[in-house]
């Protein structure tokens, strides 16, 4: 067993990979034994996490993640824990494993009871064993339905630290969403959240809602090697450490422009800050030299606080030679230049509206496919609402399956994809996918965008030659850019301009 970390990689497996694996395992062991397996590295764990609790109580479910929990409950009882188990089956119709679960954990002597013991405290422990991977099949069990709500409730409520089985109840493992009508009714608990995720573990708990229904994740593979299923992605781990060698010079780190920055005569309204931003960006993440080039009335002809950035022209930028990073505060004014941007740029990173303007003219849809076709890396970097433009759909069809609309995205542009948001997703055409561990909600801030565009524009000028060259420098980015997040004093404010400041060359 182990805790995961953002330090290491690890594969992620959806439902149906993971049901093979259990079935293939529970035909080569006795009737039991996964489960008893399970049960024991709940028991574990709660022991390891609220060592001087008075009680633990589990809301045991109808089906086998109950059984996993009515397990746990006889280890824990067995080690001379006072317990109180709530368990929405019955003898008769409970799956034969989870029926073997309940009559051992009866002779162990554990206590069944209706609900929560009224004395749970915050040093006491909730177990949720109620639903696992398996919602549908437990929604459809008579009754069970609003006791499960009820129970549900009932953890979010409590003042005790709660411990999910597999995955906190009502969440989906493979999308990271809860099922509709199973989402917590409370606001987000002030008391410690763990969850166990047995065999494999589910991509859900690490994107969209899941990072924060999740908590802290650990993971007991319960003896199985999941080798024999490929895994749907991969949790992101850190670059490696990579020195830069003493005889080398800017000329071998990128060169690398960012277009975009709306000047105030366009529309009355002035978006220079984000090209300075994604600019300062790449300056301290260690690109070569980075230019960068203001449209339609930029007035500026320095940056007084980065004077090593080299404003220049649209029109004199050689962007054959050139890391272009495109779209930042860009407005209207990115779309004439784009044209050229698509067709010429050796390597090119798409933000914002340059993303916008893509989703809205095929022309520029058709130059960015035909990009691939000449071996031009392109990174695109959206929010789930340009996304959303690009792929012609709702901002609530990306958030229901953040894997499949990433999938879609690259598939559609033929680009490396960072899909943004908690667990970004960075996808690109014949790549597992990855979905990365870092960062938190102070990144939740103006700017923060225009920063990973840069840092993506940094590694990617420095990155070799070739469309897994792009997918490896959006991956490390996105890494680079929360673990900065994660690090970040908690009594210094977090601001996209200092978070750019704060980057180091890879």
């Amino acid at each position: 067993m182990r805790r995961i970390t953002a330090d290491q990689p690890h594969p992620l497996h959806d439902t149906a990979a993971t049901r093979r694996l259990e079935s293939t395992a529970a035909a080569q062991l006795p009737p039991g034994t996964l489960m008893q397996r399970a049960g024991t590295a709940v028991g574990r764990l709660a022991l390891a996490l609220a060592p001087h609790a008075r009680t633990v109580w589990l809301a045991c479910g109808p089906g086998n993640n109950g059984g996993d929990g009515l397990e746990a409950a006889r280890h824990l009882r067995l080690a001379g824990r006072q317990v109180a188990v709530t368990w929405l089956g019955t003898p008769d119709a409970a799956p034969a494993d989870a029926r073997r679960a309940w009559e051992r954990a009866r002779q162990a002597g554990v206590v069944f009871t209706d609900g929560p013991p009224a004395s749970l405290g915050p040093q006491d422990l909730c177990v949720d064993a109620l639903l696992g991977i398996g919602l549908s099949a437990a929604a459809r069990r008579g009754g069970t339905g609003a006791r499960l709500q009820h129970l549900l409730a009932a953890l979010h409520a409590s003042p005790a630290p709660v411990l999910c089985v597999d995955l906190p109840s009502g969440l989906l493992a493979d999308t990271g969403r809860f099922a509709e009508g199973w989402a917590p009714a409370t606001p987000a608990r002030h008391a410690p959240r763990r969850t166990l995720s047995l065999l494999t573990l589910h991509p859900g708990l690490f994107t969209a809602a899941g990072r924060d229904a999740a908590g802290e994740v650990w993971f007991d593979d319960l003896q199985v090697d999941a080798a024999a299923e490929a895994p749907c992605a991969l949790l992101s781990a850190p670059p490696r450490p990579a020195g830069r060698a003493h005889d080398s010079h800017k000329g071998s780190y990128g060169d690398l422009a960012v277009v975009g920055g709306e000047g105030l005569p366009a529309r009355g309204m002035g978006m220079t800050g984000a090209a300075l931003l994604a600019a300062s960006a790449a300056l301290h993440a260690g690109a070569g030299r980075v230019m960068l080039s203001l449209l339609d009335g930029g007035l500026m002809t320095h940056d007084a606080q980065q004077p090593e950035c080299m404003l220049r022209r649209f029109d004199a930028l050689a962007l054959e030679d050139l890391t272009v990073v495109c779209g930042c505060g860009g407005g209207l004014a990115v779309r004439p230049v784009l044209p050229a941007v698509l067709q010429h740029a050796a390597r090119l990173v798409l933000d914002a509206d340059a993303l916008n303007a893509v989703a809205e003219e095929p022309a520029l849809q058709a130059l960015l496919h035909d990009r691939s076709a000449r071996g031009q890396p392109t990174v695109l970097t959206p929010h789930p609402l340009e996304a959303a433009r690009l792929l012609g759909c709702s901002t609530a069809d990306i958030q229901a399956d953040r894997l499949a609309a990433a999938h879609a995205l690259a598939q559609r542009y033929q680009s490396t994809v960072v899909l943004k948001g908690s667990g970004s997703v960075v996808a690109a055409p014949g790549e597992t996918p990855r979905i990365n561990p870092t960062g938190n909600a102070r990144l939740a801030a103006g700017g923060t965008g225009d920063v990973l565009a840069g840092l993506t524009g940094a590694r990617l000028a420095a990155a070799p030659p070739g469309t897994q060259g792009a997918f490896d420098a959006a991956v490390h980015a996105c890494w680079e850019h929360g673990h900065a997040a994660d690090a970040w004093p908690e009594d210094r404010a977090l601001t996209a301009s200092a978070l750019a400041r704060a980057l180091l060359p890879a």
